[in-house]
């Protein structure tokens, strides 16, 4: 047993009363969601990884098994550990409060970069200060301040670049700004910020094919267009500077009522997969882990948000699209039941697989974490 030390907990209480350590929260509990209500494919399970996880949003994994987790109006950033094992979050530290929705995370060389509406923030060395996190450093703050899609989901690419969306800053309009309705990256420094990708709307989940490198990411389609247009979208950049349509055509064949006439849907490029109509896809992941069935292997999976204005609500589930190389071949749901009879209990918002191969789910409606897992 390590020897008692006074001067070592006089230190610690110090360091607690002044404020200069965030001692972890206990995160698990008996769960009170009603996870018998999610239907999934046989074999397939569903358990809580942590809950009371208020405006769960975007996850990193570390190396080292630390979840980092986002938020959006709770201005907040978690990180939780699974210290015995057992596939269930014990602790959890709040490493940041009062950000302009923290909603992106990314995780690389130690340091964990949060993205804020108009910036990128990096706190160093951090899974060494989890309780005592330290002050961040500005990476880059000359992103636009406009909140209407400002929310940010970033991640490092195959480049070791920092891949960061900027959103329309409205429904439907032309922007005389170039970074806005896009997809821009920059050095892990903050240097070289360049706009890569063109004619996105609002993007909240992407990733990369795991072997040919290539950007695949989500795409929310136009509001007030009725129930059933447009559908959103799943997209793939083959190479940089493409334009995915907006805002003069959605879905790749629907020109826009308003700026339609001034450009063909022919000149962009069209979407893999054509999604439901307001289903808002977020989170985004290629299943590569040997877990699941082969059947279920190299294949798309989807968080489904689901619908806000439509009259009969759709969504709020995740889907899989399957592929054949780059073409999808079929699009059908994995895992539903939080929407239930039009009742809503839950949004799944982003995806994160764990080292055996299980996935993890964030619900910012929930406030909760699942782990989905195969076993016969």
């Amino acid at each position: 047993m390590r020897p008692f030390s006074l001067p070592a907990l006089m230190a610690s209480l110090f360091l607690f009363a002044c404020g200069k350590v965030n001692p972890p929260v206990q995160v698990f509990r008996p769960s009170n969601l009603p996870l018998e209500k999610i239907k999934l494919p046989d074999g397939f399970h569903i358990d809580i990884f942590a809950e009371g996880l208020k405006d769960a949003r975007s996850m990193a994994l570390s190396p080292d098994g630390t979840l980092f987790v986002g938020t959006r109006g709770e201005g907040k950033v978690y990180a939780l550990k699974d210290t015995d094992g057992d596939f269930r979050a014990d602790q959890v530290f709040t490493l940041a409060k009062g950000l302009n929705m923290p909603n992106g995370v990314a995780f690389r060389d130690g340091a964990l970069y949060v993205a804020e509406v108009s910036r990128i923030l990096r706190y160093d060395n951090i899974e060494a200060s989890l309780a005592n996190p330290p002050a961040p450093a500005v990476v880059y703050d000359q992103y636009p301040a406009e909140t209407h899609h400002g929310w940010k989901f970033i991640g490092f690419g195959p480049d070791g670049k920092l891949y960061v969306p900027v959103g329309a800053p409205c429904n439907i309009c032309e922007s005389e700004r170039e970074v806005f309705a896009s997809l821009t990256r920059l050095n892990a420094d903050g240097t070289g910020m360049e706009v890569v990708q063109h004619g996105i709307r609002n993007t909240v989940g992407f990733t990369w094919h795991p072997e040919s490198g290539e950007l695949w990411f989500t795409d929310n389609g136009r509001d007030w267009l009725g129930d059933d247009e447009p559908g959103c979208e799943l997209n793939r950049a083959a190479q940089d500077g493409m334009h995915f349509g907006y805002p003069y055509c959605h879905q790749g064949n629907l020109p826009d009522p308003e700026f339609g006439s001034k450009r063909s849907c022919d000149e962009f490029t069209p979407p893999v997969q054509v999604l439901g109509p307001h289903v808002a896809p977020l989170g985004v992941e290629f299943y590569t882990s040997s877990q699941f069935p082969a059947a279920y292997r190299g294949h798309i999976f989807i968080a489904e948000h689901g619908s806000w204005n439509r009259r009969q609500k759709i969504g709020y589930r995740l889907s899989m699209v399957k592929l054949e190389g780059n073409s999808a071949v079929s699009y059908e749901p994995f895992a539903e039941g939080w929407l239930e009879n039009g009742d809503v209990w839950g949004r799944p918002v982003d995806l994160e697989f764990l080292p055996d191969g299980s996935m993890l789910v964030s619900d910012d409606f929930a406030d909760a974490i699942y782990r989905i897992y195969y076993k016969k």
